[in-house]
């Protein structure tokens, strides 16, 4: 099951920039390390110009999904309050999608005739 997460940042106040970017950096290490060695991570992306991360992954179930996400740095260090927003959205192909309009909108039934 492809999941998009879209995750946005925010550095608390009493956190140095240093420690907030380093943070960060173990977080990126981590994830590239895993997008480049495993079939989990299929693509990651920073939205330029905001503190936020947006990433496809590839799961089998919801544990699945609450195992990596929980054993990342910023969860598994105690930096969960550094995460303003966590957005979820499962994926589908989009040609799975065409085909259920053919039936949603008759086309299908029209092109017998």
């Amino acid at each position: 099951m492809l999941m998009m997460l879209n995750a946005e940042l925010k550095k608390p106040a009493e956190l140095s920039n240093s420690e907030f970017y380093s943070v960060w950096l173990r977080e990126a290490e981590i994830a590239l390390e895993a997008m480049r060695t495993t079939d989990k991570v299929k693509a990651l992306w920073k939205i330029a110009g905001k503190h936020s991360v947006i990433a496809v992954f590839d799961v089998d179930s919801a544990d699945e999904l609450d195992e990596l996400l929980l054993g990342m740095p910023v969860f598994a260090e105690g930096y969960s309050h550094i995460v303003a927003h966590l957005e979820w959205n499962v994926l589908r192909e989009y040609a799975s999608w065409a085909e259920q309009l053919e039936r949603l909108s008759g086309e299908q039934d029209n092109s017998d005739s």
